[in-house]
């Protein structure tokens, strides 16, 4: 095997990055803000536990929130997110 061959197959098998599906986003989404108990989950918190950027997060809380599956409460200037579907 030649030098690079070697090079070629260890930067395609390390380069092989998986991305999550929008349905894998909503799903970690809805089990971050329902971790948070009714008190609620602030922005920077969920951009952090969803690893999301904030760009990404805003759209996506947009949809949920919309769809009635995320509540946004806004609190001495700061906003948290909960969920409260039951079971």
């Amino acid at each position: 095997m030649s030098g690079n061959t070697l090079i070629s197959e260890f930067y395609t098998k390390t380069r092989m990055v998986s991305y999550r599906t929008s349905m894998q986003i909503v799903a970690d989404l809805l089990t971050v803000t329902e971790q948070s108990g009714q008190e609620g989950i602030k922005t920077t918190s969920l951009l952090t536990k969803a690893n999301l950027s904030h760009s990404r997060l805003s759209k996506f809380l947009g949809n949920l929130t919309g769809a009635g599956l995320i509540n946004k409460i806004e609190f001495d200037g700061q906003e948290y997110f909960c969920n409260y579907y039951k079971r």
